[in-house]
């Protein structure tokens, strides 16, 4: 009888000491950030949706968890990465071996994401990838890594010279201008041939350095030349002094493009009119017929009262969401059910339907966007525009 009782006890124990263990009553997911450092003033709207994504899965009782019958909020554990790939490395690794995060979302930026994807593999966590795009990114050998941005630089750089050759005679010649970094230099290698291919001649094609303080030389350069398109490979710190600086020379091409940056909010305040006609990289509108398109314009106003980045702003809820959505289909926060229903599944998301082959986003075509009365609105491709191209650019004012 003692030791039916003693038995009993052990067992009774046992149970309820593992039922602490896997008790749950949050899913804490982790992410390093650029909150300082050269990528912090792309990295700002990206952190904004994440945390709007987690404010509004929390208004909504949580993210249900089949495995343990349960609604769980959500808790973000972030680090600043001070815009550096080393110390972003050294913050995942934390956040999985020593912080024990459920789940992780992804930094900012092509460089960063480079560094940290392999982890994905290594620690066997499933890794969705926001604000990147390379195409060497393709080359990685994970089943855990995903990217959600259709601009590649292959589909983007495409788009872009397809678009092009849309206005015929009208944009006979091009110069190009390029950041020193992996994002607008392996876009400069698709850039190339597809203007040759196109027979558009690059009357200059010349770099800048990282952080420049000064463009002024450069941009009287590309205005001696006279082209008809100015394609500028930017991050937003150079394009805010390119927009700056082009006007105080009186450089104003007929098309003029600046890949990273006029789609972040400040970027209208600053510039105001003067933003009219500029095109950039991009791929969303609240006008675009996705669910929940104009509510999260919306809801990222009224929460941040700015609007959100078309871009970084929009791939990074998405994130949120794609994982939100793969947590209730797996019915668990196990990393191998999960990476095996984002691997397979649709996801319903506020830039449409997303789904992975392989690692990239072959559902969503690849757009640009451009500045006309004050907003921005998709005129690349045509099938999913908004409005149409305003080519020439109109004068700076």
């Amino acid at each position: 009888m003692k030791k039916f009782l003693c038995l009993t006890f052990v067992f009774f124990f046992i149970f309820c000491f593992t039922d602490k263990v896997v008790a749950k009553d949050k899913i804490r997911i982790g992410y390093s950030i650029s909150l300082t450092g050269v990528y912090a003033s792309g990295a700002e709207s990206q952190q904004n949706a994440y945390i709007l994504w987690s404010e509004e899965v929390n208004k909504r009782g949580g993210i249900f968890v089949k495995d343990l019958n349960q609604k769980l909020p959500v808790e973000l554990e972030y680090y600043d990465d001070k815009s550096q790939a080393d110390v972003a490395v050294r913050v995942y690794e934390k956040l999985i071996t020593q912080d024990k995060v459920d789940l992780i979302l992804s930094p900012w930026g092509t460089t960063i994401h480079f560094a940290v994807a392999p982890l994905g593999e290594r620690y066997k966590i499933p890794f969705i990838g926001t604000t990147a795009s390379s195409a060497k990114l393709k080359e990685v050998k994970t089943s855990y890594v995903w990217f959600i941005t259709p601009s590649f630089p292959d589909r983007q750089m495409k788009a872009l010279v397809d678009m092009l050759k849309t206005l015929k005679n009208q944009a006979k010649t091009a110069a190009i201008i390029y950041l020193q970094e992996l994002s607008p230099m392996e876009r400069l290698q698709y850039l190339e041939p597809y203007m040759k291919e196109a027979g558009i001649p690059v009357v200059l094609n010349k770099d800048y350095p990282s952080r420049p303080k000064d463009l002024i030389p450069l941009l009287a350069e590309v205005k001696a030349k006279n082209p008809d398109a100015v394609i500028a490979l930017s991050y937003p710190a150079d394009s805010f002094l390119i927009t700056t600086q082009a006007q105080e020379i009186g450089l104003n091409p007929k098309l003029f493009v600046e890949l990273v940056g006029p789609a972040i909010s400040g970027f209208y305040e600053k510039f105001g009119p003067a933003t009219e006609g500029l095109l950039t990289q991009g791929h969303w509108s609240p006008k675009g017929n996705w669910p929940g398109a104009k509510g999260f314009y919306e809801n990222y106003l009224a929460r941040w009262k700015k609007k959100p980045d078309y871009l970084d702003s929009v791939l990074a809820y998405m994130g949120g969401q794609i994982l939100e959505q793969a947590i209730e289909k797996a019915g668990s926060l196990n990393w191998e059910k999960i990476r095996d229903v984002i691997a397979s599944q649709e996801f319903s998301t506020i830039n449409g339907t997303v789904k992975f082959t392989g690692i990239e986003n072959l559902k969503t075509p690849a757009m640009w966007l451009q500045w006309q009365k004050g907003d921005l609105e998709i005129v690349w491709p045509p099938e999913v525009a908004t409005a149409k191209l305003l080519f020439p650019k109109p004068p700076w004012p």
